[in-house]
């Protein structure tokens, strides 16, 4: 390259010491998936266009994929050309891997997939077009017991509170208990009620009034009282007797206040004072794919990101035409969340490498004893790194310390027993002492 090159907005790229916190957040998430027995998949970063674009909501947000020359067509494939797009979300790829693998699978089935997927919107903070997200989904062959809700809130709750971010909120409603009081109020139009409350973070209350009067058909009074059970949000299942006390009843309603309540008991555990689990019957989700839990994830400080995270129980998602396939899922946004905390030095960054030790270089002589000590070093599993070049140990140190590593070995050059040890110093203590690298470890608390 012969210039500077431009950036590209929407597609972020992270610093080594950001990127290796974000490498320590996915590798905790995917511990605690796994101690779940959620297994891990990853799928193509393709999948053709009618696909992504079934429902036809997000055509102009598709990446479209295709050869700079030539034809389209796809090696191997039958058949005319598909035209392909770089998938938007991870959960359309994961209906497409069920479908295509389901006789290969166990039911329930249970995933972990963190990827990257990619987005043709306005890029602003929290909103890129390259993105990496995290889900995790159970699915069933043709039904799935509703205790996976439960299950799948309380493991990405599990899954967040470790994490070094600001406190999140998962809260939680239900798509039944939502349609059932609009049916028993009467509102005709209940699907577009529900669109219509999901607008409440965006327009002032009066204006969603106006809304389910004017595109919903509710009446003034039933638009009021939709507005009032959109205000109940609690940490316990209080709830109940707050939604009953508007003496709406609906057989739907009865299920749905059950069913929010299991996920709000079920989920008392894994209360942190990082991570709480709330009832907010204002939660909606659009998407129409939701059927019964539904659930949106908050950080605080960064309301203005909107949700970090959002999922839910779907009962369709996938179908073969023979075979159903309902699950429950949520998916976090890595990018979205951590991005903008780097941004403002809310998160501190990692080390810029992941070398524990320097082996310092007395001449160019000497470097294979370097390297022979640096190995060592690593056959017992400690990260080392041996000096460029053979300057001052003065300045050997400082190159560490700019580079964030602790330990600095100082090779004995001598011959006879000494050969091969040395001295190790912690820069961060001036602590110094003779050690042998077949046998030295560094503090419990330092990387390795």
């Amino acid at each position: 390259m012969s210039e500077k090159p431009t950036p590209l907005s929407g597609f972020p790229e992270l610093l080594p010491e950001h990127r290796a916190v974000e490498r320590q957040v996915i590798a905790s998430m995917s511990r605690t998936f796994e101690l779940h027995g959620f297994a891990n998949i990853e799928t193509r970063a393709v999948e053709p266009i009618e696909r992504l674009s079934k429902g036809g909501e997000i055509d102009k947000e598709i990446y479209v994929l295709r050869r700079l020359q030539g034809d389209d067509s796809t090696a191997g494939d039958s058949g005319p050309s598909r035209q392909l797009g770089l998938h938007f979300d991870l959960t359309v790829p994961f209906a497409r891997y069920v479908l295509e693998h389901s006789g290969k699978l166990e039911f329930p089935f249970r995933r972990y997939q963190i990827q990257p997927a990619w987005r043709g919107e306005r890029p602003q903070e929290g909103r890129y077009r390259q993105f990496t997200q995290v889900d995790i989904d159970v699915i069933g062959r043709d039904e799935l017991a509703f205790h996976h809700d439960v299950e799948v809130v309380r493991v990405m709750a599990e899954a967040l509170a470790p994490l070094p971010l600001p406190p999140l909120s998962i809260q939680v409603n239900n798509r039944k208990l939502i349609q059932g009081f609009y049916r028993g109020l009467g509102i005709a139009d209940v699907t577009g009620a529900i669109r219509t409350i999901d607008k409440l973070d965006k327009l002032p209350r009066e204006e969603v009034a106006r809304l389910l009067v004017d595109d919903a058909g509710a009446t003034t009074d039933q638009a009021e009282r939709c507005l009032e059970l959109a205000t109940i949000r609690v940490q316990d299942t209080s709830f109940v007797d707050r939604v009953r006390s508007l003496g709406v009843e609906d057989e739907l309603l009865d299920t749905g206040l059950r069913e929010l309540a299991a996920v709000v008991e079920g989920c008392a555990e894994a209360v942190t004072d990082r991570v709480t689990v709330e009832a907010n019957l204002r939660i909606a989700r659009g998407l129409d794919y939701y059927t019964g839990t539904v659930l949106e994830i908050f950080m605080a400080g960064y309301e203005r990101l909107k949700s970090v995270a959002g999922g839910g129980r779907y009962d369709a998602l996938a179908t073969d035409g023979r075979t159903t396939y309902p699950g429950v899922g949520i998916s976090f946004g890595i990018s979205r969340t951590l991005v903008p905390l780097f941004n403002d030095g809310v998160l501190a960054p990692g080390p810029k490498v992941p070398s524990t030790v320097l082996v310092a270089l007395v001449d160019e002589e000497s470097r294979p004893a370097s390297e022979a000590i640096a190995s060592a070093l690593r056959r017992r599993g400690i990260a080392t790194e041996v000096a460029a070049s053979a300057q001052k140990f003065g300045k050997q140190i400082r190159y560490a310390e700019r580079r964030g590593i602790p330990y600095v070995w100082f090779p004995d050059t001598g011959t006879g027993a000494s050969a091969g040890t040395g001295e190790v110093k912690d820069i961060r203590s001036g602590d110094q002492v003779a050690a042998d690298p077949t046998t030295w470890t560094p503090k419990e608390a330092d990387p390795s």
